[in-house]
């Protein structure tokens, strides 16, 4: 509501992802996201559910793992971003900006450049999603979301 999409589990914590209907190639997404309650894990999938661009807390390393790639294929994180500490605001909004060029991902976060990362495993084509992980009881907020292709 008042252009604020709320991402919430519910009783059964079952999850959800928001798919966009359409598929991208080469893109940059930018959206403001803002924490709530329980233990946030949730993130931008990146074409494919196996490529995501992470926010909030890593069930792996239970810890803040904002604006790292999660590979699902591996199961982990091969990298971690930079700077994210000084620069996350825990209890209000935050801007990532996501470029997914091929297989290069970089991320900006308020404004900082904080990660650059080559995936061997990109999936070239495909929809971006905004995740609610399950069996987690969590909340998180969405807005501005603005997506543009890139050639």
């Amino acid at each position: 509501h008042n252009g604020v999409l709320q991402g919430s589990n519910d009783p059964a914590l079952k999850g959800s992802v928001l798919w966009t209907k359409k598929n991208f190639r080469n893109f940059i997404i930018q959206l403001d996201f803002k924490f709530g309650d329980g233990i946030v894990d949730s993130g931008v999938f990146l074409r494919t559910i196996n490529e995501q661009i992470q926010l909030g807390i890593s069930g792996k390393y239970k810890r803040d793992m904002t604006c790292s790639p999660y590979i699902g294929s591996k199961a982990d994180y091969p990298v971690e971003a930079k700077g994210v500490k000084e620069l996350l605001k825990p209890n209000d909004w935050n801007t990532i900006k996501i470029k997914a060029d091929g297989n290069l991902y970089i991320v900006w976060l308020n404004g900082k450049q904080v990660l650059d990362y080559e995936s061997d495993t990109a999936v070239m084509n495909g929809p971006i999603g905004l995740q609610v992980h399950p069996n987690k009881p969590m909340e998180i907020e969405f807005r501005n979301i603005i997506c543009a292709e890139l050639p």
